[in-house]
C-alpha cells in the first residue's frame, strides 16, 4: 500500500473535524464548449460525491468546487494543464498534491471496465449517467488510482452521490475567505470563524458534517425549514437535548473506524469502541425520535442499533482489550475453547517452572538456584560460581558468566517446548479470531455508514439548538419571497469575541423592488463592513438550518453570496490591488442573479477619484437595471448618494456619528439617509497621527472645499504649516499621565480613581 495525502486512513494523520478528500477532474471540449466531471472521495469515511460542470468559464466553476471541498490531493487529466487559472489557484490557495494522469487512464474501454467492476454491469442506469456524462471518467480515474496505491479497500466506496451546483448556495473562494466561514483570513485559525461559534458538536462525525453544512448552504426552502423545525424541537426539549448530547458524547468515530476495519488495520481497542458506540445507539435513536420533528424522526429511523455487531464484539473481545494483538489477551475467555486451553497451559506452565525450581533446589542443595529465560537460550538454570561443584552431571552447561554458570536439563527443555509452543499457537489463534471478527463487521459496512451519517446530522442539529440557547438566537422565517428583513441583527462572531461588551444590533430591509440596494456611507472604523458581513452571515446561517443572531428574521432564499471587501494585491499573479478589485467585480457582475446577495465595499478606491467614482456609479446602475439582486454597497463617494433619485431601488443609509467639538463617537447604528461627512481626519486623529499632520490636513481640506468645482487648486505651504510640522503640539497633561501610568499594575479600584482624576483634569 502506497500512502498519499488523499489516501490516508490512519487516525493519527487525520484531523478529526475535517474530511480528507481525494479529487479527480476530467474535462473535455464538446461542440466548442468546455465541460468537466469532478469527483471528491474521502477514503477514510467512504463518502464519494460528483458533479457535472458546464460553464462559459469552466475554470472558475472548477475552482468553486475545489474551494468547497479543499481536497488534499487532486488527480488531473492532461487537458487540465491548459487551465492556468485553476493551476494557479491550486498552487497559491491550497496545499494539495497534484497527480497528472495519462490520457490512457481516460479511454472509454478503461472507464467502462472500471465502473462495471465497481458498481455492476448496469451502472449507468443505476447511477443515472447518460452517454455524454463526464463524471464517470473522473470516478473511474479515481478508482483506478486507489487500486494502484491501496491494492484493496475499494469496496468502501459503495456508491457515488451526484449533486448539481445549483443544489447549494454559490460561494466563491473570495466570499468564503471574506466571511471567514471556517478559517480566519489573518491567522488561518478556527477561532474567530462561524465554524468556531457554532461548533457545539459532540462527535468527530458531527464536526465534519457541520463544516460541510457551512461550506454548502441549501437553496431549497423546504429542506431548510425541515432543519429549522428539527432545531426548534431540540431547542424546546431541554431534557431530551441534554440526554441526546450525553449519548452522542460516548459515540466513537465509527465512520472512519469502518474503513480501518475494512482495511484490516483496526486495533482491538478501536473495535471495542465500536461496540461501546453500538451500546449507545438505542439511546440516541430514542431521544431523536421522541422530539416530534419530522426530520428527527426520519434520522432516528435511519439509525441501526447494530445489535448483532454488539453481540459479536461483546462475545469475542475482552472488556478492556490491549492496544495491539502482539501481546495477546484481546479475545474474551470462554469465546473459543482452544484459546482457553492454551491459556491454561501457559499459566499452568509458569506454575510448573516454579515447582521445578523448588524441586531442583532441594535435590541439589543449592539454595540460590533459579530458572530464567532469554530469547537466545530459552529457559535455563542459573547457579552461582560458589556452588559450581554441587551441580549434578544431568545438567548441561550452556553459558558461563562472571558470576556463575547457566545450564539446561532434558526436563526443562520439554517444559519449555510445551509453554512456548502454547504461546505461539495462542497468539496466532487470537490473530485469526480477531481477523474473522473484522471480516464479520466488514460485511456490515453499509449499515455502519448509514448509521454514522444519521448520527452526524443529529449531532449538528443538536449543536445548532445548543448554540441558539447559549447565544440568544431566533428561528428565522425562510421562504421564496426574495425579501431579507432582519430586526436587531448582530454579527455572530464579533459578538462572541466581544463577550462582556455591548454589540450594537441593526435592522436591515432588502427586497426586489424599492429596497434592492442599500448605499451605505460613513467613516472608516464606524462599522460598515461589520454590518454588511453580518447580514451575509445571517442569511447563510438561516440557509444551513441554524437559528440566527437577531430579534427576528425573514430570509428569502438567496442562490449565491458575492463579496468584494478589503484591499489586497495578488503579486504572484502579477495583479495590482485595483486589478484584483476589478477582476472580482467582473466575476460578480457575470454570475450574480436576481436572487443573489452582493456585498460591495468601496468599489473604485484603487484608482483616481473621478475614475473610481465613475466605475462605482456604473456598477450600481448595472446591478440595479440589469441584475436586480439584493446589494449592500458601502462607499466614501458621497456624490453617489444622489442616485436614490435617479435609480429605482437605491436607498441611502449611513452610520450614525456623534460629534462634540473636534471629537467624534461612532454609534455603530445604521440609520436612513446619506452621511454628511466621512470624518477621515477625525479617524486619523484617533489612529494617533501627529497633531501637526491632522492640523495641516484640516487646513488643506478647507482650501479644497473653498476651491471652485473643476479648477485645479495649488496647495500653498505657508509658514504656519511649517511651524506645525517642526513644532508639534506639546502633549497635554492628560496625555502625559496616560503615557506614564503602568496599567499592568493597576487594581480595578485604582483604575477607576485614575479615570476620575483624568476627568477632573479635562474639566479644569
Amino acid at each position: 500500500r502506497v500512502v498519499t495525502p488523499g489516501t490516508v486512513i490512519e487516525s493519527s494523520m487525520l484531523a478529526d473535524d475535517k474530511n480528507n478528500y481525494l479529487c479527480s477532474v476530467y474535462c473535455r471540449r464538446r461542440r466548442g464548449r468546455w465541460q468537466a466531471g469532478v469527483c471528491f472521495a474521502d477514503i477514510s469515511t467512504g463518502e464519494a460525491r460528483a458533479t457535472e460542470l458546464s460553464a462559459e468559464k469552466i475554470g472558475g466553476a472548477i475552482i468553486t468546487e475545489l474551494s468547497r471541498y479543499m481536497p488534499s490531493e487532486i488527480l488531473i487529466c492532461p487537458a487540465m494543464l491548459d487551465f492556468k487559472d485553476v493551476t494557479a489557484y491550486i498552487k497559491q490557495h491550497t496545499n494539495a498534491l497534484v497527480e497528472l494522469r495519462e490520457d490512457a487512464c481516460y479511454k472509454d474501454a478503461v472507464m467502462e471496465a472500471t465502473m462495471a467492476r465497481q458498481f455492476g454491469a448496469d451502472w449507468r442506469a443505476a447511477m443515472g449517467y447518460d452517454a455524454d456524462a463526464l463524471v464517470p471518467y473522473a470516478v473511474a480515474a479515481l478508482l483506478d488510482y486507489l487500486q494502484e496505491t491501496q491494492k484493496h479497500g475499494l469496496e468502501r466506496i459503495k456508491t457515488v452521490e451526484n449533486y448539481a451546483d445549483a443544489q447549494y448556495m454559490r460561494l466563491s473562494p473570495v466570499t468564503r475567505a471574506n466571511l471567514e466561514l471556517t478559517e480566519t483570513m489573518r491567522g488561518r485559525e478556527k477561532k474567530g470563524t462561524l465554524l468556531w461559534v457554532l461548533d457545539k458538536t459532540e462527535t468527530s462525525m458531527g464536526k465534519r458534517m457541520l463544516r460541510a453544512w457551512i461550506e454548502q448552504p441549501l437553496v431549497d426552502a423546504a429542506a431548510i425549514n425541515a432543519r429549522l423545525d428539527a432545531v426548534q424541537a431540540l431547542y424546546a426539549a431541554n431534557m431530551a437535548r441534554a440526554d441526546l448530547k450525553d449519548a452522542l458524547g460516548h459515540v466513537f468515530d465509527i465512520e472512519r473506524l469502518a474503513t480501518r476495519i475494512l482495511y484490516g488495520s483496526a486495533t482491538p481497542r478501536e473495535v471495542r469502541a465500536l461496540g461501546d458506540t453500538c451500546a449507545r445507539l438505542p439511546q440516541v435513536k430514542q431521544q431523536a425520535a421522541g422530539c416530534g420533528a419530522p426530520l428527527l424522526e426520519q434520522l432516528a429511523a435511519q439509525i441501526d442499533p447494530l445489535d448483532d455487531l454488539l453481540q459479536n464484539i461483546n462475545a469475542a473481545l475482552a472488556d478492556d482489550p490491549p492496544a495491539t494483538l502482539k501481546d495477546g489477551g484481546a479475545i474474551r475467555s470462554g469465546y473459543n475453547a482452544e484459546v482457553d486451553e492454551l491459556r491454561d497451559i501457559m499459566h499452568g506452565g509458569r506454575g510448573y517452572l516454579a515447582s521445578l525450581e523448588a524441586k531442583l533446589r532441594e535435590e541439589t542443595g543449592i539454595p540460590k538456584l533459579k530458572i530464567g529465560f532469554n530469547k537466545v537460550f530459552g529457559y535455563y538454570i542459573e547457579v552461582s560460581r560458589s556452588y559450581a561443584d554441587s551441580v549434578p552431571d544431568t545438567f548441561t552447561r550452556k553459558q558461563t558468566l562472571t558470576t556463575g554458570e547457566r545450564y539446561i536439563t532434558p526436563e526443562l527443555k520439554e517444559l519449555e517446548n510445551k509453554i512456548l509452543g502454547a504461546n505461539e499457537r495462542l497468539l496466532a489463534l487470537e490473530h485469526q479470531l480477531f481477523s474473522d471478527l473484522l471480516s464479520t463487521i466488514s460485511a456490515q459496512i453499509v449499515r455502519i455508514q448509514r448509521t454514522a451519517l444519521a448520527v452526524a446530522q443529529l449531532d449538528v442539529l443538536a449543536a445548532f439548538a445548543e448554540a441558539a440557547l447559549q447565544n440568544n438566537y431566533v428561528k428565522p422565517e425562510v421562504d421564496e419571497s426574495g425579501v431579507i428583513e432582519i430586526a436587531e441583527g448582530r454579527h455572530p462572531v464579533i459578538e462572541q469575541m466581544l463577550k462582556g461588551s455591548l454589540f450594537v444590533p441593526n435592522d436591515t430591509l432588502l427586497d426586489e423592488d424599492e429596497n434592492r440596494m442599500l448605499l451605505i456611507t460613513g467613516p472608516n472604523m464606524a462599522g460598515k463592513s461589520t454590518y454588511m458581513r453580518q447580514n451575509a452571515l445571517i442569511a447563510l446561517m438561516a440557509q444551513i438550518g441554524c437559528f440566527v443572531p437577531a430579534a427576528s428574521a425573514r430570509i428569502g432564499v438567496v442562490d449565491a453570496i458575492f463579496t468584494r471587501v478589503g484591499a489586497s494585491d495578488d503579486l504572484a499573479a502579477g495583479q495590482s490591488t485595483f486589478m484584483v478589485e476589478m477582476t472580482e467585480v467582473a466575476e460578480i457582475l457575470r454570475h450574480a442573479s436576481k436572487d443573489s446577495l452582493v456585498i460591495l465595499d468601496e468599489i473604485g478606491r484603487g484608482t483616481s477619484t473621478f475614475d473610481g467614482m465613475s466605475i462605482a456609479r456604473a456598477v450600481v446602475e448595472y446591478i440595479c437595471e440589469n441584475i436586480g439582486c439584493k446589494t449592500l454597497f458601502a462607499t466614501h463617494y458621497h456624490e453617489l448618494t444622489g442616485m436614490d433619485k435617479d435609480v429605482h431601488g437605491v436607498k441611502n443609509y449611513n452610520i450614525a456619528v456623534k460629534k462634540r467639538g473636534e471629537d467624534i463617537t461612532f454609534l455603530r447604528r445604521i440609520v436612513p439617509g446619506p452621511a454628511d461627512d466621512s470624518y477621515g481626519i477625525e479617524v486619523a486623529k484617533l489612529a494617533g497621527l501627529p497633531a501637526g499632520v491632522t492640523k495641516r490636513a484640516h487646513a488643506v481640506l478647507r482650501q479644497l472645499e473653498a476651491s471652485a468645482p473643476g479648477r485645479r487648486q495649488t496647495l500653498q505651504l505657508d509658514f504656519e504649516t511649517v511651524e506645525a510640522y517642526n513644532n508639534p503640539v506639546v502633549p497635554s497633561e492628560v496625555v502625559e499621565k496616560l503615557h506614564n501610568v503602568d496599567i499592568e499594575t493597576l487594581t480595578p479600584l485604582e483604575a477607576l480613581n485614575f479615570l476620575y482624576e483624568l476627568k477632573n483634569t479635562l474639566d479644569k
